[in-house]
């Protein structure tokens, strides 16, 4: 790997620096596959990462799981201190024939050095309830793909239960699978339970419970993502078709909803406090939902392509109280004379705040990785977004073109660009104009090939083509509203740090006490240590010190 902090654009980071200080790769604590056999990284599935902490005794409680390619491993995590010891997988599983590992999930309830379950989905659908420690349990849901034939984009268990777990598909469906529940080999008839705007739940319709025990039918194309708030009383789930739901989890009923900017969305997530819902997607922003006022607030303009991943960080996002004017650890008390009072290094971080009449601060930051191999950390704050006043406008009647809307939209962007200075926006003007007007060029030729088609094939297309016009002038038409509101009409954030890690698009992002944790589509789990949380790090292998 080349460069650090201070190394060309296009060269990949081993460093980057924040207020709180350095952030450092360190290199003998990279996972990756041992063999390092070749695969067909653009056809693969995205690198997934899961943890978990078990106190067995071996003086190393956290476990790390990922997958490969056709592989998934499941190793021993020894995080900033101590090197990566590649060949002492607790467990390595190879999967055959057309079934691949797409995601997996740990259940933290019962996590223990006895045992631990660990679900995994495949790309034809299957979900497996594995042990990687006792090794000795196996169960496979959708065994014979009755329930559904499509991948499987996300898995977690339902928080604070031992048998319940959720798993979505990119047919656009998610299903509450019972663990402790007997499997059945007959096809599912369901009834309808709940119905809303954009969303369907059926029940199982048999006479005694069986699996799935619900099924959720949300939006159109994949459901992409789902994650449950901190209190586990809602669920965010995000789909193909650019929207984010959030629903009450028990009652089932839809809270509130946001449309992307343009395309699908592809990532979600919570805000330790549950008070805020951060997505990214297609339209190569990041987006803050607010769950009280269920409506957009901030968007972010960093990356230069899709964003993968979406993470709050809890360590440096803050709750400030009104007493006090510094809030961190106790090394940062020691620096007080010698640096600004920004921020901590682990950051409860430090916004000044004086006088009877001061409110309790609340500051936030997050991270976001995208297939432009970069990591960017973003902050705001709850003053900075009840400051921002959007611009007034006068409401007409007057119902826009599809080339009016996307004009619209372009102008917007480019004025947001000319405002902030931002010469080369990944997200300029005319990338957005010509997603929209993508569709006169779809048009054109279709309207050529209509001329050696058979009638039919006139008739197909120009359904086809029907369907692209009314979704992309459905999508046009609700910018400008609460659902999707302009880009000048919230807070932009723009990143603290914008840094290429990688040489391959980025799949994972985990924030721990101590380091931030990402993954590559080639394989390649990095460690980056908080600042003050490099210590001397021991290879196994070769006694090597860094």
């Amino acid at each position: 790997m080349a460069a650090s902090e201070g190394g060309g654009k296009d060269e990949v980071k081993t460093q980057f620096g924040t207020r709180e200080g350095t952030y450092k790769l360190m290199t003998l604590s990279e996972y990756s596959w041992p063999s390092r056999a070749p695969y067909n990284v653009q056809c693969c599935h995205p690198v997934r990462v899961s943890f978990t902490s078990v106190d067995d005794g071996s003086g190393c409680n956290d476990k790390i799981c990922f997958n490969v390619g056709r592989e998934l491993y499941f190793y021993p995590y020894k995080g900033v201190r101590k090197a990566a010891d590649l060949t002492k997988p607790l467990d390595k599983r190879t999967y055959k024939g057309g079934t691949l590992p797409t995601c997996h999930s740990i259940n933290q309830f019962t996590a223990s050095a006895q045992g631990i379950s660990l679900l995994v989905g495949f790309s034809a659908g299957q979900v497996q309830l594995i042990d990687p420690i006792r090794k000795d349990i196996s169960k496979i849901y959708n065994e014979e793909r009755l329930i559904d034939k499509t991948k499987v984009t996300c898995l977690a268990w339902v928080p604070g239960t031992e048998h319940m777990f959720l798993a979505a598909h990119s047919s656009g469906q998610m299903y509450l699978y019972n663990e402790g529940l007997p499997p059945v080999n007959t096809p599912p008839h369901y009834q309808l339970l709940k119905q809303g705007d954009g969303y369907q739940i059926f029940t199982c319709k048999s006479k005694s419970t069986r699996n799935p025990v619900f099924r959720w039918v949300l939006g159109e194309g994949s459901l992409n993502e789902f994650a449950f708030s901190t209190d586990a009383k809602f669920i965010a789930c995000v789909s193909q078709d650019g929207f984010l739901r959030v629903f009450d989890y028990d009652t089932m009923d839809l809270h509130g909803s946001m449309k992307s900017y343009f395309g699908g969305l592809s990532c979600v997530c919570w805000s330790p406090d549950g008070k805020y819902v951060v997505v990214g997607g297609e339209d190569d922003l990041v987006t803050v939902w607010s769950f009280m006022d269920k409506k957009v607030v901030a968007r972010g303009h960093g990356h230069g392509s899709w964003v993968s991943v979406v993470s709050f960080d809890p360590f440096t996002t803050a709750v400030l109280q009104n007493e006090s004017t510094l809030y961190g650890s106790d090394d940062d008390f020691s620096l007080m004379n010698s640096r600004e009072r920004s921020y901590s290094s682990h950051s409860r971080t430090s916004i000044i705040s004086s006088g009877e009449n001061s409110i309790t601060q609340v500051s936030y930051r997050f991270g976001s990785v995208g297939q432009d191999t970069h990591l960017c950390l973003w902050e705001f704050t709850e003053d900075s977004l009840r400051m921002f006043q959007p611009p007034i406008r006068t409401r007409t009647n007057t119902t826009l073109s599809l080339g009016q809307t996307s004009l619209s939209q372009s102008n917007n962007i480019a004025s947001h660009n000319k405002s902030t200075g931002n010469a080369t926006g990944h997200l300029d003007s005319s990338s957005i104009s010509s997603k929209f007007s993508s569709l006169s060029l779809t048009t054109d030729k279709h309207k050529d090939k209509h001329k050696k088609d058979s009638v039919s094939s006139k008739s197909s297309m120009h359904s086809h083509s029907n369907k692209m016009h009314l979704r992309i002038l459905e999508e046009g038409s609700r910018v400008g509203t609460q659902v999707c509101p302009r880009l000048d009409e919230v807070l932009m954030l723009e990143p603290l740090v914008a840094k290429k890690i990688a040489q391959e698009r980025l799949t994972a992002l985990v924030c721990r006490e101590d380091c931030i944790v990402t993954a590559c589509q080639e394989g390649f789990v990095s460690t980056w240590a908080r600042p003050g949380k490099v210590g001397v790090v021991h290879s196994a292998t070769s006694g090597t010190v860094v």
